[in-house]
């Protein structure tokens, strides 16, 4: 059961990412005035991150499939996730007030990366000392 929880855990986090992915690269315009970017370049950094969710995923993925069995993927998922984070904080720290909207898109990135680290943290708490690969 506790694996159980934990793909759970590992599926919510990896189904967030995955969704960010998705829409980032299909759906640019959507989000490039929250970045203070336009146009072609705003929609082509857009896209980037898109590709760097898809990628950020791959531990996620094994994780996913066997958090026992991959356990170097569930510490590299929450490594990349608390990385994430504080990258994320110190880009809020270096904005000016006067960039609102840019601060509320940074601060929805540290909540969801902060929720995504507890998540893992969890995931990994449920399977640490198992050593049953099912």
């Amino acid at each position: 059961m506790r694996i159980w929880s934990a793909r759970l855990l590992i599926g919510i986090v990896t189904a967030w990412n995955l969704q960010a992915a998705f829409i980032f690269i299909f759906s640019p315009a959507t989000f490039t005035g929250a970045y203070e970017l336009s146009g072609t370049a705003g929609k082509a950094a857009v896209r980037g991150i898109g590709i760097l969710f898809l990628m950020w995923n791959v531990p996620n993925l094994f994780a996913l499939q066997n958090p026992i069995r991959f356990r170097l993927a569930l510490y590299l998922s929450m490594l990349m996730q608390l990385i994430g984070l504080i990258g994320e904080s110190y880009i809020l720290s270096t904005l000016s007030v006067e960039h609102v909207v840019l601060r509320n898109s940074i601060l929805r990135f540290i909540e969801f990366d902060a929720v995504g680290l507890l998540l893992l943290v969890t995931a990994y708490l449920l399977v640490k000392g198992e050593n049953n690969l099912s």
